[in-house]
């Protein structure tokens, strides 16, 4: 686990300081936008009115026009007045060539993002980070190299495809809680770009990186800059133009207020390995010995003797310490270092590297680890451990790696070490008490002073946030039956026991008693933050929490007495029409305890149609400041519908899901609209659990570039649990349950009268797209369509575990091929569209390496090691696409160059929303003749049970109809924009 106090403070706003920018968000699920969980029962029909047809919203909506003259519009680039033929704009999805959506979906895309926050170590300043939008193409296209499961920038020496800051704005945050003028950094070339801001620990300074664009379309390698805080003057670290950074693993880190530890290039690095056209022997990995090694689908491992040199050249590092004032100290030997972590007294380093014998099996998380101890001018002072390659880590979800692991400075000591062993050799089916043992000993022990036992646990450790001699939570858990403990220690008693403070389901929202608020040490470390209360003796701690309830998360704040038990509510979020959360501490820099009556939060407030916005709320009075005032990212949606809506799956199961219907639409006037159902299924050990609602129907819709909810009505994050009670797996029911789900969702937007019955079309990312192959070959009679990004479609290509199985196909056979929709292609009769990134890395859903296809003596002209790698990694979509064809389903594959699992550039998002419209407008949207005579049809049929054309049997008295037949393209009518939101 990382160190809670390195987590907390490089937190961005949502945090507190970025080390580095968070990158546009990837097209992913739209579940990492909108939370939710819910479940299904039979389907039914609730109708007193005739369906109506979609067409008839004309008079209603005078801005509808057909979908030829919308899809006109900016095909390619180019602007066409003309009304397209259906002809030509087929032709033009088939060029290969980058479309892009309509206008008013492009501009949402390319609206400027907000910038990052940082706040000051003192909490008086704030740090605007700026941000451009979505990266071009070129970046992503830029040569990487694929090395032990990472993905590096040789030209810069950094991981590929890394986002970065433009600019850097100081605001003085004033006593009265208001913002001072901005005053830039600057100092730095125009056209930086900037990466790893860290505050030093007093706040005076910064640090950051800066590289920059070359001619030839790449980056050139990093330098480390620092910048006065108060004058806003910045200037190079090193006086050196030829010192750069090394940006693989750590990067750089203050040892004290004028001392920062960078992790440089060798100065004495020689030129790249070159590869030897003829191989010294062959490839050859052995088992002789019989081990059992189990490992998921790892993709970008090592594949030969060459690849290791390449990692070892871009991996390796000298340490240099350099001062402010110039001066600078080379101290240790190059070598592959991971982490730096200085203690909080400043005299200790904990360094950890990696080394030799490399893995073609692992990532190089796996590989040999050391962990040393020296002194921050460099001298040795002793071997923590150094962990063997760990090749053989069970599969099975909460197995860990044998020996010692976690080590961590102490927060609150100056320097103290602690770190967990397992007592079960790591696997987690081995049943053993304790499970962990927590160790904790001084950076230099005395002759003999062997590591002192700070606590044995039974489940798996996973971390501890320190308070003092007198207070530490330490937390456990585990995977299979969703148990974890809080326990209360005192790590400087040993008289006094630990006790179990709380004991719960991880799964159980509604009981979840938040987490403790941290303070920032003058050490720069993150503690527990004790609180007193006026004439009162009692140990006090803040529990955050997100408060799940029933009508959605009422986020709290309590007073909590750690010895009593008893709380306090001090501060709830508002329960009508606002969601507000508590960020951070903003009165933490104060020495000693903190007054409840001095106390002072940074808070954030947004609604349904309001952008979050960060407030400074003080105590007693509880007086609120408001220190921001972003513009809404798009006022266009400003007046979207949203709300949270709960439903019944068949078997009992309450599920839940957000509805967005456009700006002024009533279903009552007009009639239903075509859906789009975009989830993602997650897995519970209890029906209870399953059915409760996460999330607010307070939050504000934050679509981003790459949402769901550019189109139509949309049900987004309908909850799909798959349950498995008891000793049962999940997954062996795991079709049944997914088609109950849908059922009950589907049956719900129909009942509400908001969506057409035979035009619901259902989509997802990933895991997402996994449930949408299953659904549209088991629950045809549910939707009209289906959208899959970047899914895997036979999970016997991932044999050892996927996602939260940790079964092996041989142990689940059945299973694994029933969950897989590559073995149902042959029952998928709806249109079908599959977007996959020709360089997915993700372990699920790539499944094939390059290595070994061609001898090491031919040399492959790199367009053709593009077509192999497009082959290898998109097996999953390519296959499953093949699959589909041969047995003649409507279906469309688009691969995405050069993108991995989640998309980034700006072309590829683009083009995969108009892929997006296109797909829906084209089966999804009634056409404007036929449409009343066939909703009245299919409303008749519905009424009285019919069976599709798959002779899938549909629920009597629901089911959502028959499929419609397929509407000819000419004559499709469009929503208007405004609606398609």
């Amino acid at each position: 686990m990382m160190r809670l106090h390195k987590v907390y403070h490089r937190l961005t706003l949502s945090s507190l300081s970025p080390s580095s920018p968070p990158p546009p968000p990837p097209l992913t699920s739209s579940l990492s936008l909108f939370t939710s969980v819910r479940t299904p029962g039979h389907l039914r029909t609730h109708h007193s009115k005739r369906f109506k047809s979609i067409c008839t919203m004309t008079s209603r909506f005078p801005n509808l026009v057909p979908l030829n003259s919308i899809a006109a519009e900016n095909v390619g680039g180019r602007s066409n007045d003309s009304v397209s033929s259906a002809s030509t704009e087929d032709e033009e999805a088939l060029a290969g060539k980058y479309q892009l959506p309509p206008p008013e979906i492009k501009n949402i895309v390319d609206a400027p993002p907000l910038p990052a926050l940082s706040f000051s170590p003192q909490r008086d300043k704030i740090l605007f980070l700026k941000r451009r939008s979505l990266p071009p193409l070129a970046e992503l296209a830029r040569p990487e190299e694929k090395l032990a499961g990472m993905r590096i920038d040789g030209k810069c020496n950094t991981r590929s495809r890394m986002s970065f800051y433009t600019g850097i704005g100081i605001h003085q945050l004033m006593p009265d809680g208001t913002l001072g003028p901005e005053r830039e950094i600057n100092g730095y070339p125009d056209g930086a770009k900037i990466n790893f801001v860290t505050w030093s620990l007093d706040g005076k300074h910064l640090a950051f990186s800066i590289r920059f664009d070359e001619e030839d379309n790449s980056s050139s390698k990093l330098r480390v800059w620092v910048a006065n805080v108060e004058t806003g003057q910045a200037r190079p670290l090193f006086q050196s133009p030829n010192v750069y950074l090394n940006a693989v693993f750590d990067t750089f880190v203050w040892v004290d207020n004028s001392t920062l530890l960078v992790c440089a290039i060798p100065s004495s690095r020689g030129d790249l390995p070159k590869k030897p056209l003829v191989p010294s022997g062959p490839k050859i990995q052995s088992n002789e010995q019989k081990n059992v090694i189990q490992v998921r689908t790892f993709q970008d491992l090592l594949k030969d003797e060459y690849d290791e040199d390449l990692f070892d050249y871009y991996a390796t590092s000298q340490l240099v310490l350099a001062s402010l004032d110039g001066t600078t100290k080379e101290i240790g030997n190059p070598a592959v270092y991971t982490s730096l972590d200085p203690s909080p007294d400043q005299k200790y380093l904990l360094v950890s590297s990696i080394h030799r014998p490399y893995s073609f099996t692992v990532p190089c998380g796996r590989f040999p680890k050391k962990v040393e101890v020296w002194t921050t001018d460099g001298k040795f002072v002793r071997e923590i451990c150094d962990l063997p390659l760990a090749e053989d880590i069970p599969i099975a979800i909460s197995s860990v790696r044998k020996g010692m692991r976690n080590i961590n400075w102490r927060a609150d000591k100056p320097s103290t070490l602690y770190w967990a062993e397992t007592q079960d050799g790591g696997d987690a089916k081995v049943e053993v008490s304790p499970r962990d043992i927590i160790y904790t000993q001084p950076a230099e022990p005395l002759e003999g002073e062997q590591p002192e036992i700070l606590h044995k646990l039974d489940l798996r450790y996973g971390g501890i946030s320190w308070c003092d001699d007198s207070l530490a939570l330490v937390y456990e858990s585990w995977y299979k039956t969703r148990r974890t403990r809080t326990w209360v220690i005192s790590p400087g008693s040993k008289d006094v026991s630990p006790r179990v403070l709380f004991d719960r389901s991880s799964e159980d929202v509604y009981s979840d008693p938040g987490s403790p608020m941290l303070r920032r040490t003058p050490a720069g470390t993150y503690v527990i933050a004790k609180i007193k209360k006026e004439n009162d003796e009692g140990t006090y701690i803040l529990l955050n929490g997100s408060g799940a309830t029933s009508e959605g998360n009422i986020p709290f704040l309590d007073l909590f007495d750690i010895n009593a038990g008893s709380k306090e509510r001090i501060w709830e979020s508002d329960k009508e029409k606002y969601y507000e959360t508590v960020v951070s501490l903003m009165s933490d820099y104060e020495e000693g305890d903190l007054l409840l009556d001095r106390l002072k939060l940074l808070t954030s407030k947004e609604s349904k149609t309001e952008n979050a916005q960060y407030y400074i709320q003080k105590w007693p009075e509880k007086k609120v400041c408001q220190i921001t005032n972003f513009p809404h990212p798009y006022p266009q949606l400003a007046s979207l519908q949203k709300e949270m809506i709960k439903y019944q799956r068949n078997d009992g199961v309450q599920l839940t899901a957000t509805l967005y219907l456009p700006p002024g639409y009533d279903p009552s006037k007009d009639g239903p609209l075509p859906c789009l159902f975009w989830s993602y299924p997650g897995e519970f050990k209890s029906k209870d659990a399953a059915g409760q609602v996460r999330g607010s129907p307070n939050e504000f819709a934050g679509i981003g570039p790459t949402s769901a909810l550019l189109w139509f009505a949309i049900l987004s994050g309908p909850t799909i649990p798959i349950i498995g009670e008891g000793d049962k797996e999940a997954n062996d029911r795991y079709v049944e349950q997914l088609v109950a789900s849908a059922e009950a969702a589907v049956e719900e937007v129909i009942r509400r009268g908001v969506a057409h019955p035979s035009k619901i079309a259902v989509g997802g990312h990933s895991y997402g797209a996994f449930m949408t192959a299953n659904l549209l070959a088991h629950a045809p009679h549910l939707f009209c369509c289906g959208i899959a990004r970047s899914g895997a479609y036979n999970r016997t290509l991932t044999p050892f575990g996927f996602q939260n199985e940790d079964r092996t196909l041989w142990e689940a056979t059945g299973t694994y091929v029933e969950m897989s929709p590559f073995m149902s292609a042959n029952k998928i009769k709806k249109p079908i569209l599959l977007i996959h990134g020709e360089e997915d890395n993700n372990s699920g859903t790539l499944t094939m390496q390059f290595s070994g296809l061609f001898p090491a003596s031919v040399c492959v002209p790199r367009h053709v090691y593009l077509l192999l790698i497009f082959h290898f990694h998109m097996m999953q979509s390519d296959r499953f696409f093949n699959a589909l064809k041969g047995h003649g389903a409507l279906c469309r594959l688009v691969i995405l160059p050069f993108e991995s699992h989640g998309y980034a550039a700006r072309e590829s998002i683009l083009h995969v929303l108009w892929e997006t419209d296109r797909w829906l407008q084209k089966h999804c949207v009634p056409n404007s003749s036929d449409a009343s005579a066939e909703l009245d049809a299919c409303k008749d049929e519905v009424s009285k049970g019919v069976t599709d054309s798959d002779n899938q049997a549909v629920v009597a008295g629901g089911g959502g109809g028959p499929e419609l037949a397929d509407f000819e393209h000419e004559g499709f009518y469009s929503l208007p924009r405004s609606l398609l939101w």
